[in-house]
């Protein structure tokens, strides 16, 4: 090695005080230092334009969710067990743009960490805070050892056997399970350095060190030579005290042993052929078999086409039972021939024949039923000008045909049709005769089926499914099976005590609807509308009614805890003992409502419009009226107490109903002098529009006002 310069520092010159007070702290807190900034570079790396592209999805333009983020996605919801609603996201274009970068820069900056530390045996923050990885020979351990030691070592035995236990514990779900046990066994992993003088698991797994190095913070800041790195190496150099064992190596030790050498590699050679050709015997036979067997369907296929045939002279019973026997054929072609005749057949016997052969080849028919009915239903709107009624019956017939069709499958195989599409499907009421149709699913399994922007006025699905768990049998896990309803047409619908829990129903016409008793908590009931429907007794707790319709519902002892009304349209609705503890129904519209014994306990009710609302008895404990609107609103034994009222308009307020006591009453009726709590605690110093016997009563319930006192 060349001796230094005389321009060269001294390699004797005192170490600066900053420095040795820097040296000081533990190896092993610089090792954990630099582990836990390595990990938040990759997590700041993929969370920062996440969060990003998560604000920037507010556009009204919208395209679908990258392919490969969307396949990610999926893939992790289905490994940790993750909710996942809507299995064709879109979303802006700049937050396509964000979200591939969420992907792609997690990836980049972890293979870059991994190319430093096995060409260096340093990554930045390792080199920060004087650490290094070695191999037996103290140099850069090298890419294969990095790898086992990273992603199998350190990551892939510790986190596998978490997710193992976690599985078979039980716990799954649960996520915060996972992370504990995860960190227990990524810490076992490192206690292990204990006993094998400072080799966790993943060094020893990959055959490697780590070693204290010089640090880029405690390098002499007026030279760009480090001499503390010359003097560790020269140490590396003499003070070694025995010489290294060479590696294992396989090419040496096949020349030590040929014969050995020879026996295996001719075993392994017999091997692969007896089982190459015994493979090709077993395939070549399974080939003969399944073209023998395609070939015999084949020609029953073809003998019953021939017989539907327009120039077969085949009689009517023979007709039928060639379309039924169409029906039972496991043959990919018999579905779009039943189809096709079922739109060109004139006959209603025939039509009945072949919808009960459709009915018979299960869900697999389908899509195609579903096209079909779309077709005859495009047809039947232009058959509204100018068409013969002969020619409308029979499309009429042939539609109805295709809706007893669908009805029929979904009712016999309710339950096993997963992710079935019947958007847009039309499957509501036909009073004309001859082709009356009314849809009954009563306690029918429909989890899982999309029927977005399908019509179903009238539909009856009393005790349905529109949700169930899924193969793992737990709800909130990648696998629920959930029903689609988004733009549906569901006029005068009969829901009593379905399960729609948390069914997606974004701008759905449920009007005059009846869900009583139903479960929708959770559900995502964005913009639907519930003018005049009746949900008695419905559980929508949690669910997102934003800028929902529920003008003159009745919601009599519904519960709507913890909901999102914002911008809800709610005037003339019957809310009697309705719960709306900690809802959110901002600049809400309850006007003209019977809201009597509701409960708003800890609400949001800013701006929200409760003018000429009843809420005699009604709970406002904790609930925040600022700027809201109760003029001429029945506020009598309403409780008041905690709650924030800035801005609140009281225009008209009645607090106590003055009728005359009579003798026979049972209960009297509170009085203008009588005192309560109800009030307790409630500021109406910056109410607007008091009255003077406004003030009076508020003073005497409880209430703050500079006025009372006075």
């Amino acid at each position: 090695m060349a001796s230094p310069t005389a321009n060269r520092p001294s390699i004797d010159q005192p170490t600066p005080t900053w420095q040795k007070q820097a040296k000081q702290l533990p190896f092993w807190v610089r090792r954990c230092s630099a582990w836990a900034v390595e990990i938040s570079l990759v997590i700041v790396g993929g969370l920062a334009p996440l969060t990003i592209g998560a604000i920037a999805n507010r556009g009204s333009v919208s395209v679908p969710l990258n392919p490969v983020v969307r396949g990610t996605a999926e893939t992790v919801a289905a490994t940790l067990g993750l909710p996942m609603r809507d299995r064709q996201p879109r979303v802006s274009p700049l937050t396509n743009f964000f979200w591939s970068g969420a992907l792609i820069l997690p990836i980049a900056i972890a293979s870059w960490q991994l190319y430093l530390l096995s060409t260096t045996g340093q990554t930045l923050p390792k080199r920060w805070f004087g650490v290094r990885v070695v191999n037996s020979r103290q140099l850069p351990p090298g890419f294969s050892r990095i790898i086992a030691r990273e992603t199998i070592g350190r990551w892939g035995i510790p986190v596998g056997i978490a997710y193992l236990v976690w599985q078979a514990t039980g716990a799954f779900p649960n996520l915060l399970v996972f992370m504990g046990l995860s960190g227990i066994m990524i810490v076992a992993d490192g206690l292990m350095g204990r006993r094998f003088h400072s080799r966790t698991g993943h060094d020893l797994l990959a055959g490697t060190y780590v070693q204290p190095a010089a640090t880029s913070f405690f390098t002499n800041p007026f030279t760009s030579y480090d001499w503390e790195e010359e003097n560790q190496s020269v140490k590396a150099i003499v003070l070694t005290s025995k010489p290294k064992l060479p590696e294992w190596n396989l090419w040496q030790w096949m020349r030590q042993y040929p014969g050995l050498t020879l026996i295996i590699v001719g075993s392994a050679s017999m091997a692969a052929v007896l089982g190459t050709f015994i493979g090709t015997q077993v395939y070549i036979q399974n080939q003969a078999n399944l073209r023998a067997s395609q070939n015999q369907d084949n020609e029953i296929f073809l003998a019953l086409v021939g017989r539907l045939s327009p120039t077969a002279n085949t009689d009517p019973a023979q007709r039928r039972g060639a379309i039924l026997a169409l029906g039972t054929l496991q043959d990919p072609r018999a579905v779009p021939l039943l189809v096709d005749l079922l739109g060109q057949e004139d006959d209603p016997i025939l039509l009945e024949v072949i919808q009960q052969a459709l009915v018979s080849t299960g869900p697999v028919a389908l899509p195609n039923i579903r096209k079909l009915n779309q077709a005859l239903r495009n047809d039947l709107d232009f058959m509204r000008f100018g068409a013969d009624q002969r020619q409308r019956r029979i499309v009429s017939q042939r539609q109805q045909a295709t809706q007893r069709a669908i009805a029929k499958i979904l009712k016999v195989y309710g339950g096993f049709i997963q992710q079935a599409d019947l958007s847009r499907v039309h499957l509501g009421q036909t009073t004309t005769p001859p082709a009356q149709f009314t849809l009954v699913l009563d306690q029918t399994d429909l989890s899982g089926i999309s029927f977005r922007s399908a019509i179903m006025t009238h539909a009856n699905f009393r005790n349905s499914r529109f949700a169930s768990p899924g193969p793992d049998g737990r709800f909130n896990t990648f696998d629920d099976l959930i029903s689609d309803l988004s733009g549906a047409d569901l006029t005068s619908v009969d829901l009593t005590g379905a399960f729609m829990s948390p069914v997606i129903m974004r701008r759905t016409n449920l009007l005059n609807g009846t869900l009583d008793r139903a479960n929708l908590s959770n559900a995502d009931l964005n913009g639907s509308n519930f003018s005049s429907a009746s949900l008695i007794g419905t559980n929508l707790e949690n669910a997102n009614l934003k800028e929902a319709s529920l003008t003159g519902a009745d919601i009599t002892n519904a519960n709507l805890s913890r909901s999102d009304l914002k911008l809800a349209r709610m005037s003339q609705i019957n809310a009697q003992g309705t719960q709306f503890m900690f809802a959110d129904l901002r600049e809400a519209d309850l006007q003209r409502g019977s809201l009597s014994g509701a409960d708003f306990q800890g609400a949001n009710l800013q701006n929200a419009n409760l003018s000429q609302a009843q809420l005699t008895g009604t709970n406002f404990r904790n609930a925040r009226l600022q700027n809201a609107n109760l003029s001429n609103a029945d506020l009598s034994l309403v409780n008041l107490q905690g709650a924030r009222l800035h801005g609140a308009n009281f225009e008209g307020v009645t607090f106590v109903v003055n009728r005359e006591t009579r003798t026979d009453e049972f209960i009297e009726e509170t009085h203008q002098g009588e005192t309560s709590n109800r009030m307790q605690g409630a500021d109406f110093s910056r109410v607007q529009n008091l009255s003077d016997a406004q003030i009076t009563h508020i003073c005497n319930q409880g209430g703050i006002h500079p006025n009372c006192g006075s």
